[in-house]
């Protein structure tokens, strides 16, 4: 989702290819062998370039093209620290999530710990919404498209302790993204191209 947010922001066209990733095609793994999504095809006869991280692609998109300056452009400081903050999300908090959905779902008696591990980012995000609207100051950011599909999942796994929760930023925060209509666009879902062969446009 991160990916498609990016691409979307930055006016750039992509094809999509909807697929489900237990039925991987062969040419997908061909290009990419790790097997998972995104994966980004550049092709520049005679040349082809595969982008297949999710972060890569949203710099690749908004390096292009970044007329809401998603970026922060005028502060030297501010990338370093969006992405000190989304390897935090990808290496600490999204592992730990995956814990705590598994958890939930399989109504294990560690639920409670794995949400506790949970914490402590869930708090760094609220306490940086409490200074500002959005992550990085007073407008929207990488830091904020990169976070917002981790975010959303947290807050589905235990409605009702997310709902009850002491982080009314980040629940005012989380609504205003999912009920945009940038939020809208990047979650259609595609018919699968297995299925159809259709390719369908994003951007």
């Amino acid at each position: 989702m991160r990916a498609r947010l990016a691409i979307l922001m930055s006016q750039q066209t992509v094809l999509i290819r909807a697929l489900v990733l237990k039925n991987k095609p062969a040419e997908m793994l061909a290009l990419s062998p790790k097997g998972t999504v995104p994966v980004l095809v550049l092709s520049t006869e005679p040349s082809t370039h595969i982008i297949d991280e999710s972060l890569d692609i949203m710099l690749w998109a908004l390096n292009l093209s970044d007329p809401d300056n998603l970026l922060y452009a005028e502060d030297a400081n501010a990338l370093p620290e969006m992405l000190t903050l989304i390897n935090e999300n990808d290496q600490q908090f999204k592992p730990n999530l995956e814990r705590y959905k598994r958890a939930k779902r399989f109504h294990g008696d560690d639920e409670e710990e794995c949400r506790l591990q949970c914490e402590p980012f869930i708090l760094t995000l609220e306490q940086r919404l409490s200074q500002h609207p959005f992550l990085m100051g007073s407008t929207p950011s990488l830091l904020d498209l990169a976070l917002l599909p981790f975010v959303r999942q947290y807050s589905r796994v235990n409605r009702q302790h997310y709902q009850q929760g002491s982080y009314t930023h980040l629940q005012h925060w989380l609504k205003y993204h999912l009920q945009s209509r940038l939020f809208s666009k990047a979650m259609l879902k595609y018919p699968l191209w297995l299925e159809t062969g259709e390719e369908n446009r994003l951007g």
